[in-house]
């Protein structure tokens, strides 16, 4: 960035400059004529030039066109007044995305020139919503071989310690946003994609409902588990971001055909009277987690007990039966994805994610057909389990994150994930951060929901993180 693409000293508004305002702050002040989008994104550029030498969440920078929109939508304000509550905000897509005549990789060498004729659908709702968009993210090789070291792309690190685990595959949103290099950015999530890396990294992240969002144009992983969204520093941030994205589009033959609701309306009308089910078994004897992580899902639990909701034990089949059929889908369809690549040329593919497409390989047809037979049970008791509740709490990770050099390679096949489970019934989950473990890293929860019930959602994680401090708090390399 040169000397004159900076702000000037007395540019901008009082504020303080390591001050990094959410979507919702950012929206209002830019309406009001006191933000301007143009200083928004180059403090943003900025942060990244500073921190992506150690966070390698950018594997891809589009300054001179972040510039060049945020300037353009500055004087499209100044004239006409925000097309709406994203105008101006600095943004960025997770590499899978297609954009068009920008490298959309994987983070792979099967892409590495790959250059896309036209922009995904959720990659053009968002541009005319009026985002800006800094660049492309790092993610794990095509959405699943990560965190690797022998690609073009170093992985991910995590901003409040970067010695440390992003989780993934939406390893450089998780990091960009809480660097707060951009203020919001597009994850996908398989089998955990979106809510783990926000659980590691300390921000907010929403799966929605499969179908809600389009895939068309993104680089699939497993279609039948796949899912697009967005994931920001809060959870009302999440709101206002997927609703530039949710849609029907004929485009994604799994798009749902239905209106789409305000996902802001239920803010600020707390949790008395809400249904409130704790799968209890899921984080303390399926899968125990860490002190730090069964202290805030307790204290959660406690909290909206006591602004009304109505708390209970929720039993679910056992956290494995899930992760069996769902890891069996995922491994299968993908192979289906890659099989050509495969066999053209598997030294274009980093270890861990060609072993793991070796392995998919050995799985038949029989085992495919079972795991979807699995999955249709598991839909149903899931369906029965919770008939009485209206939203269901346990943890989005195990607890804090591990070093990045200490990640098993087949961590996935050796515990059970806690996320997968609401990939294999299409249900909604958002995480939210719920304090600071060992070592100061983040721990979470997630909130699963009905399917279509983000508004409920994302009014019960809004009234938890405005009654706590964690959203005030960014990584000590931040500031």
């Amino acid at each position: 960035m040169s000397a004159s693409d900076r702000p000037s000293a007395g540019e901008g508004v009082n504020r303080p400059r390591q001050h990094i305002p959410t979507i919702a702050e950012a929206a209002k002040l830019i309406a009001a004529r006191k933000l301007s989008p143009l200083e928004l994104t180059r403090e943003c550029l900025a942060r990244a030039h500073k921190l992506n030498g150690t966070l390698h969440a950018f594997i891809r920078l589009t300054e001179e066109s972040a510039l060049a929109t945020a300037q353009a939508a500055e004087a499209r304000i100044a004239k006409e007044g925000p097309r709406g509550r994203l105008d101006g905000i600095p943004f960025a897509h997770k590499d899978i995305y297609g954009t068009a005549g920008i490298p959309t990789t994987g983070h792979s060498r099967v892409l590495q020139n790959h250059v896309p004729a036209e922009d995904a659908t959720t990659v053009r709702k968002l541009a005319e919503a009026g985002i800006v968009m800094l660049g492309k993210l790092a993610t794990h090789e095509f959405a699943f071989g990560g965190p690797s070291f022998d690609l073009p792309w170093p992985p991910a690190r995590n901003p409040w310690n970067p010695a440390h685990f992003t989780a993934g595959s939406s390893s450089g949103t998780g990091a960009a946003v809480a660097a707060g290099m951009i203020l919001g950015g597009t994850g996908s999530d398989t089998g955990g994609s979106i809510r783990g890396p926000a659980a590691l990294c300390g921000i907010a992240g929403i799966k929605p409902t499969y179908g809600l969002c389009s895939r068309a144009g993104v680089l699939p992983l497993a279609q039948s588990l796949d899912h697009t969204g967005p994931m920001a520093w809060t959870a009302e941030d999440c709101a206002i971001l997927l609703q530039a994205m949710a849609g029907h589009d004929p485009a994604d033959p799994a798009s749902a055909n239905r209106p789409v609701p305000d996902f802001t309306a239920e803010l600020g009308k707390g949790v008395k009277g809400l249904r409130i089910g704790v799968i209890r078994h899921f984080h303390e004897t399926d899968m125990p987690v860490s002190p730090a992580t069964l202290k805030g899902i307790n204290d959660a639990a406690a909290f909206f007990k006591a602004e009304g909701a109505e708390v209970v034990d929720v039993t679910l089949p056992p956290l494995a039966e899930y992760n069996a059929p769902g890891w069996i889908i995922l491994l299968t369809e993908a192979y289906a994805v890659h099989e050509a690549w495969m066999q053209r040329d598997q030294s274009l593919y980093g270890q861990l994610l060609r072993d793991r497409l070796v392995l998919a390989a050995t799985l038949s047809a029989a085992d495919y057909m079972q795991a979807q037979r699995k999955r249709r049970a598991l839909i149903a008791a899931t369906e029965a389990a919770t008939a009485g509740v209206d939203i269901l709490l346990t943890a989005a990770q195990p607890g804090e994150a591990a070093k990045i050099e200490e990640v098993p390679g087949w961590a996935f096949l050796e515990k059970p994930n806690f996320t997968i489970p609401f990939n294999v019934t299409g249900w909604p989950g958002l995480t939210l951060c719920t304090g600071y473990g060992a070592g100061g890293l983040p721990v979470a929860l997630q909130l699963i929901g009905k399917p279509f019930s983000e508004p409920t959602l994302f009014r019960a994680g809004d009234h938890y993180e405005k009654a706590h401090t964690w959203r005030a708090k960014r990584p000590e390399m931040v500031a």
